[in-house]
Order: C-alpha cells, then sequence, then structure tokens
C-alpha cells in the first residue's frame, strides 16, 4: 500500500475526529456557552434576543448536530474505502474533499475567527445599542464556557479541511495511490 494513500486515509481519519469533537463539545456546553453570551448583552440592558436576530449561537440543536456528525462519517469511510484500495472511494474523496477545501473551508474559518465574526455582526446592525455592544465580550465569554482544548480543534479543524483537503487530493494523485486504484490518476 502506498505511503500516499495511507497519508490520505489518516488525513480523513484525523478531520472526521475534529468533527466528532467539535459536535460532542457544543452538545455538552454549547448551552452553557449561549447563556454566558446572553449574560453579557442583558447586563449591557440589552434583549437576550439580540444574539438571535444577529444570527449568533453557540448552542446546536440535536439536528443541527447531525450534520458534523454526518461529514465524520462520510471522512471515516472514505478513508476506510481508500485503505481497502476502492476506486470508487478514491474518486469520493476527491469530490469530498474539493467541497470541503472550499465551502467548508469557509464555515470552519469563520468558527476560527469568531470573535472577528460577532464583532462585525454588530457592527452592521442597524441599531445603535447593539453596535456599541463589545462583541469580544460576548464572544469571549461563550468561548469561557467551552473547555479549553475547543479553540486548538478549532484550528486543526480549519487546517485539516483547507489545506489537509488539499493534501489530500494530491496524494491520492499519485503515480503510486493510481497503481494502488488500479485506475488512472493524474501522475
Amino acid at each position: 500500500m502506498p505511503v500516499s494513500v495511507v497519508v490520505a486515509s489518516m488525513l480523513q481519519f484525523m478531520l472526521a475526529a475534529t468533527f466528532l469533537a467539535l459536535a460532542l463539545a457544543v452538545h455538552t456546553h454549547g448551552a452553557r456557552a449561549q447563556r454566558a453570551a446572553e449574560a453579557v448583552v442583558t447586563g449591557k440592558g440589552l434583549a437576550v434576543d439580540v444574539l438571535a436576530r444577529h444570527r449568533i449561537k453557540f448552542a446546536e440543536s440535536v439536528a443541527e448536530l447531525m450534520f458534523p456528525v454526518s461529514i465524520a462519517v462520510v471522512l471515516a469511510v472514505l478513508g476506510v474505502l481508500g485503505l481497502a484500495g476502492a476506486g470508487a472511494g478514491r474518486i469520493l474523496s476527491w469530490i469530498v474533499a474539493g467541497i470541503l477545501m472550499t465551502a467548508g473551508g469557509l464555515v470552519t474559518g469563520s468558527q476560527v475567527f469568531a470573535v472577528r465574526v460577532v464583532v462585525a455582526a454588530f457592527r452592521k446592525s442597524s441599531d445603535p445599542a447593539v453596535r456599541a455592544l463589545d462583541g469580544r465580550a460576548v464572544a469571549e465569554a461563550a468561548e469561557r464556557a467551552f473547555p479549553g482544548w475547543l479553540r486548538p480543534v478549532i484550528v486543526i479543524r480549519f487546517v485539516l479541511t483547507t489545506l489537509g483537503s488539499l493534501a489530500v487530493i494530491v496524494l491520492l494523485a499519485t503515480p503510486g495511490a493510481s497503481a494502488y486504484f488500479g485506475g488512472p490518476g493524474f501522475g
């Protein structure tokens, strides 16, 4: 088995693990983080619905958590298919990696820069009281409610979603991977 296929599969497994870890953290700590952010807002005399009106939330429903869990399952299956030498797994890996690198990079990037996202959302508000609200304080209050390992995992997921997905595409296009999968590649 070529090293390029093993490395590509390991990148997929690691990315799957970050999606699961973050889903678990949001499931177990999201409501507390939401309350912490709301406390900052209400402490400034604003209504608790300010966050919802500006599409800022730190908690997710079980249905919303199924999306990152589904991504993790797909990535794990693709990693297994790659190790098994399934040509369909290679093609699907290219497709999924391309989607993750672009769309996933935007979503995970907004989580890496969550403070900036919150500050920008408040700054764009038509309500002067919301524009005056300290978005950094709101985001940091929520961040403190999450486990300390969350922030590094968010950054790792962003790197794996963007650069890791690009690496998967390249690694699965090598001549060694092409020979392993028994079909043409780009190398």
